[in-house]
């Protein structure tokens, strides 16, 4: 498990840039915390990492998926409106494929990977966030992100 802290929408991106650059397509990476916590801030920075236009990126809640194009295509899932049974119905699993899926409200999606990395952003004082990054991250990974 890597943990960092961060103390603006800035910061948080970052580390979702830094961990990006270390992803190959067919990677999950759930997003969890409460609302206005920076998930969408995090999925911009993984877009910009992959080589999308981070500017392009804003919170899906509403479309559920957007998708950005860069060196590996981010796809920027967000399950908050869904029940389970509804997105069992995305066919989520089949989208993984060529792409990097970002996974907002990842505790509606029942058959997310085994190997997704989990992304926990905490709320603390004022803006700052503790980033939790766990999941099987080999040792590559770990040491570029801590």
């Amino acid at each position: 498990m890597t943990t960092r802290i961060t103390h603006s929408e800035g910061e948080t991106a970052a580390v979702g840039r830094d961990l990006a650059r270390q992803l190959d397509a067919g990677r999950a990476v759930l997003l969890e915390g409460p609302l206005g916590a920076g998930k969408t801030a995090f999925a911009r920075g993984l877009a910009e990492g992959l080589g999308c236009d981070p500017d392009d990126v804003s919170s899906p809640t509403f479309t559920i998926m957007q998708e950005y194009r860069g060196r590996t295509p981010l796809l920027h899932v967000d399950l908050y409106r869904l029940t389970p049974v509804e997105v069992d119905d995305l066919g989520l699993e089949e989208m993984l494929g060529g792409n990097v899926m970002a996974v907002e409200w990842p505790d509606r999606w029942r058959e997310a990977p085994a190997d997704a990395i989990r992304v926990t952003i905490g709320v603390e004082a004022g803006s700052r966030r503790r980033i939790l990054i766990g999941g099987p991250i080999d040792e590559r990974l770990s040491g570029r992100l801590g």
